[in-house]
């Protein structure tokens, strides 16, 4: 995850932003928004930013309409990264912001919801938060998968998935190149048991799907389509 590309275009976070609420799930602090009574869950992991951005809230809500449970939870702590911070540059701030330890936290949210009555569980993680998801995705924790923009993911990872996983990549994106995507999608495609859908979007940088510019529309249109193939992706697979 080194390079500035992966941090571009840091968000306005915001406590108050979204129609949904902030409860406790797992014991983290969570993002939550659609009907309490859905036994459908969609977890959404975010990216270094953190659960308090509101393009990433906004799209909770989105999902949320489509008659999810969906939940952000904030596993940095209450402690995004912030460019702005000269101590603690990304190199150092990672260091107590692991995905392993993303991992384990999310294997907590996952187990809240089960016992909650939550009968299947989709997770989508953006850059950070889609090592996260990926790791997710090697057992039975969850039915469905997406990676948006994914950082920290390795081929090895992709040769352990288990459930059926789509990846939304960026032509410009140094993070994970279009390179590397085409060979997560040639491992894929040698598993028939594992469903898969991978496409690289023209034109758009690592991190297009949560940290666009709402007055481009161009910007908004890209990220909507993405969007739109995660919410298909979870149609399809948490039912």
């Amino acid at each position: 995850m080194a390079g500035a590309q992966c941090c571009e275009n840091p968000p306005t976070l915001s406590s108050s932003s979204g129609v949904g609420s902030v409860l406790e799930i797992g014991g983290f602090k969570a993002y939550v928004s659609g009907p309490s009574s859905s036994k459908l869950a969609i977890l959404l992991v975010s990216d270094v930013y953190g659960y308090e951005a509101p393009n990433l809230r906004k799209l909770a809500d989105k999902v949320a309409a489509a008659g999810y449970y969906v939940v952000v939870p904030d596993f940095l702590y209450g402690d995004p990264y912030n460019p702005e911070n000269t101590e603690k540059p990304l190199s150092i701030w990672v260091q107590s912001h692991g995905t392993d330890k993303g991992f384990e936290d999310a294997k907590k949210v996952v187990a809240a919801l089960k016992d909650k009555g939550i009968s299947a569980i989709g997770a989508a993680g953006f850059c950070w938060g889609a090592k996260v998801v990926t790791d997710l995705a090697k057992s039975d924790y969850i039915q469905a998968a997406v990676q948006l923009h994914p950082s920290l993911v390795k081929v090895d990872d992709i040769k352990e998935v288990k459930a059926p996983i789509a990846i939304l990549a960026a032509e410009i994106d140094r993070i994970s190149p279009p390179e590397l995507i085409k060979q997560f999608e040639e491992i894929l495609s040698s598993k028939p048991e594992v469903d898969s859908f991978v496409k690289i979007f023209p034109s758009v940088k690592h991190g297009w799907t949560v940290r666009y510019n709402v007055e481009d529309q161009e910007a908004v249109q890209s990220a909507e389509e993405a969007h739109r193939h995660m919410l298909d992706w979870f149609t399809k697979y948490v039912k």
